[in-house]
C-alpha cells in the first residue's frame, strides 16, 4: 500500500518505521527535518510538503493537537489536495468537537476519515505493541486493519470517530489521575518517615498489579522524569480535552479541575519538558519533601 506520514514526533516516527518493516511504501512529511531523513536512510520518500504525502492510498497523521492539525489544512484546505478515495487515519489525541469537524470535512472533500487514537508510549510504539482505538467508516476500517496489525497488538473498534477520541480522552485521564494519586500517597509516606519503595513493591506485587502503578510509580519513586516519553505539556492538554468533554456532556469531573491545577503549577516551575508523570512530583514539592 502507498501510505504517508505526517507528523514523526516521539511516537510517529516509530510507527512509520514499522510501516516501512511491513513493506509498505511510505512517504514522510515532517516540519523539521531530521526525522524525515532519519526514515528516508530506511527507505521512506520524503515529502516536500504535507500534499505530497495525500497522494497515495491512505495518509497517517500524528500531530500534536487540534491546532496544528488545523493550521496545517486537515479540517479543510488539504484535503481538496488529496488524491480520489485517500483514507486518513488520524492517530492523535484530539477533542471530541473536533473529531466530528474532521469527520465532515472529509465526508465534504469525498474522503475516507478513521479516528485512531492510540494507548503506548514511544517504547510500544516502536516494539509495534500500541492499542488502537479506531472508529469511522466501516469499509475504510476493514482496508486499514491489517495496516493496524503491523503497528499495533489490538484494535478496539468503535462506531464513530469521536467516540474513539472520547474513549481515549477518558483513558488518559483515568492515567493522569492515578500519576496524582500516587504522588499523593508517596509524599505522604516520605513526610512520615516511611520507605516509599517498600510501599511500590508491596501494593504492585498485590493490589496494584497494572502496568500504570509499575511503570509510573517507579518513574515517580525515583523521581526520573527525563527524558520525556509523554510530555507534560501534553498531559495538561489531556486533561483540559477531559474537562471540555465533560462540559459538553454535561458531567462534572473535580478530578480533572485539581489535575489541571497541578500541571498548571508543573509548567510554572518550569517542568514543561519533563515527563506527564512528573505531576506525581507536585505533591512531595508542596509538602516539602
Amino acid at each position: 500500500m502507498r501510505i504517508g506520514f505526517i507528523g514523526l514526533g516521539r511516537m510517529g516516527g516509530h510507527v512509520a518505521a514499522n510501516l516501512l518493516k511491513a513493506g509498505h511504501q511510505v512517504t514522510v512529511w515532517n516540519r523539521s527535518q531530521e526525522p524525515v531523513q532519519a526514515l528516508a536512510a530506511k527507505g521512506a520518500t520524503a515529502a516536500k510538503t504535507p500534499e505530497d504525502a495525500l497522494q497515495g492510498d491512505a495518509v497517517f497523521s500524528m500531530l500534536s493537537n487540534d491546532q496544528v492539525m488545523r493550521e496545517l489544512g486537515l479540517a479543510g484546505p488539504l484535503l481538496e489536495k488529496a488524491a480520489k478515495g485517500l483514507i486518513h487515519v488520524n492517530l492523535a489525541t484530539i477533542s471530541v468537537a473536533f473529531a466530528k469537524e474532521l469527520a465532515e470535512a472529509h465526508k465534504k472533500a469525498g474522503l475516507a476519515y478513521i479516528s485512531a487514537p492510540v494507548f503506548g508510549r514511544p517504547e510500544m510504539a516502536e516494539s509495534a505493541q500500541l492499542v488502537l482505538v479506531a472508529g469511522g467508516d466501516a469499509a475504510a476500517l476493514k482496508t486499514m486493519q491489517p495496516v493496524f496489525d503491523k503497528i499495533g497488538a489490538r484494535t478496539v473498534p468503535v462506531d464513530a470517530p469521536e467516540k474513539a477520541n472520547l474513549f481515549k480522552i477518558a483513558g488518559n485521564f483515568m492515567i493522569a489521575s492515578e500519576l496524582e494519586s500516587i504522588g499523593e500517597a508517596f509524599a505522604l509516606l516520605r513526610k512520615g518517615g516511611v520507605d516509599p519503595s517498600i510501599f511500590h513493591d508491596v501494593l504492585s506485587g498485590r493490589l496494584f498489579t497494572g502496568a500504570v502503578f509499575k511503570a509510573y510509580g517507579t518513574m515517580i519513586l525515583n523521581r526520573t522524569y527525563e527524558p520525556a516519553g509523554f510530555a507534560l505539556t501534553l498531559g495538561l492538554k489531556d486533561v483540559n480535552l477531559a474537562r471540555s468533554a465533560a462540559e459538553g456532556l454535561g458531567v462534572t469531573m473535580p478530578t480533572a479541575d485539581l489535575l489541571k491545577k497541578h500541571y498548571d503549577e508543573a509548567i510554572a516551575w518550569g517542568w514543561q519538558d519533563r515527563d506527564w508523570a512528573a505531576v506525581g512530583e507536585v505533591p512531595a514539592k508542596k509538602a516539602g519533601v
